[in-house]
């Protein structure tokens, strides 16, 4: 059984936890950790959800277990979705939704296709993908709208680095 801390508003961990299916509780928070994984190609890698999941294109992410940091999720979501380490990723943004503390993340790291184990209950497939690529995904609703948001934001921080 897999346990997720809550959070009140001011993103304060509170000593609660819930099952990891179950409803958020009103005035409470999940944290959810999101990253973007580039190589030298300036190129994304992307992973297409198994059906269970939605089955459409995103970036990696998830949410820390309990006891968990943001970092320490983020790090843990991409060795268990993909099965490779990653190493000092970059927080570049923290943002809210109903419900939701959603912490984004970047890395600029070369990885193989061939050396990711994909955790199949989640993950069907990975490549790597240009900007132009994940645009056309989203305008053909293949890619998940809320990670096309973020990955917005991603680009966003990329212009001011």
């Amino acid at each position: 059984m897999e346990y997720r801390d809550l959070y009140d508003k001011n993103r304060n961990l509170t000593k609660e936890k819930i099952l990891k299916d179950e409803p958020i509780p009103e005035n409470k928070y999940i944290l959810m950790v999101v990253i973007f994984i580039q190589n030298d190609n300036n190129e994304f890698l992307i992973q297409k959800r198994s059906i269970s999941k939605g089955g459409k294109w995103a970036t990696t992410g998830g949410h820390p277990k309990s006891g968990e940091t943001s970092i320490q999720g983020i790090i843990t979501e991409v060795k268990e979705e993909l099965g490779i380490s990653i190493k000092n990723p970059i927080l570049f943004k923290q943002a809210s939704g109903k419900n939701t503390f959603c912490d984004l993340y970047y890395i600029k790291q070369n990885i193989d296709i061939k050396n990711i184990k994909l955790e199949q209950e989640e993950v069907e497939e990975v490549k790597w993908a240009t900007t132009d690529e994940i645009n056309s995904l989203m305008q053909k609703n293949q890619f998940n709208k809320g990670h096309y948001m973020m990955f917005e934001d991603c680009l966003n921080y990329l212009k001011t680095k």
